[in-house]
């Protein structure tokens, strides 16, 4: 056991628990994707996430990687009135499992899965995004970054996910990130590495 599982744990075991109704989407989508379930979020991330679209008063927030919707259903919880969640899926299995799983919440009207490639869905969203949350294919992160920074609200955040690989493609966005003088960024040792980033005051 290491320091960092050791406070990994910790961490997880202080921060407020998942709703009933994610940790029985949770549950579900350890059920249904066997061998991806280590891609569900829990409770530190997804309430991090939470907190952060409550504390933006966000309106529109991005996600780009649906898989089973249960971050989009973790952000959805903390938007105010009006505000929705536009996530973005590839795979048509896990496209149709999130919207059946929505709709059986009842958020289908705050948040709308749109299935296709990434790239070209969200160049047909229109600005400003209050937050987007990138946790897709991590080949594309560069491409997923600049389209989103081009439409992010002047105070907008963009999350990213898995920051802390050490797969050469991530550790080349994460130098880019560092020396890009348009944004602050800051790596966060949650989970996977999760980076939170947001436009440098002028």
């Amino acid at each position: 056991m290491t320091a960092v599982s050791d406070r990994a744990r910790y961490a997880e075991a202080h921060t407020t628990p998942l709703s009933p109704e994610l940790a029985e989407l949770a549950h579900a989508s350890e059920q249904r994707f066997v061998s991806s379930a280590e891609m569900i979020p829990g409770a530190v991330v997804s309430t991090l996430l939470g907190t952060l679209v409550y504390a933006l008063d966000a309106r529109l927030v991005v996600e780009v990687g649906t898989f089973t919707g249960f971050s989009a259903v973790a952000m959805a919880a903390s938007l105010g009135p009006g505000g929705r969640v536009i996530s973005l899926e590839i795979d048509p299995e896990r496209a149709a499992f999130a919207r059946r799983r929505i709709a059986e919440l009842g958020l289908s009207e705050r948040i709308e899965v749109r299935l296709g490639p990434a790239l070209d869905s969200l160049a047909a969203i229109d600005g400003p995004i209050d937050m987007a949350f990138i946790d897709a294919d991590k080949e594309e992160y560069v491409d997923y970054y600049e389209i989103v920074l081009a439409k992010l609200a002047p105070r907008g955040l963009i999350v990213v996910d898995n920051t802390l690989s050490a797969r050469g493609t991530l550790t080349e966005f994460n130098e880019g990130l560092r020396d890009d003088p348009r944004v602050v960024a800051t790596l966060l040792t949650v989970r996977a590495g999760l980076t939170i980033i947001r436009r440098a005051q002028r």
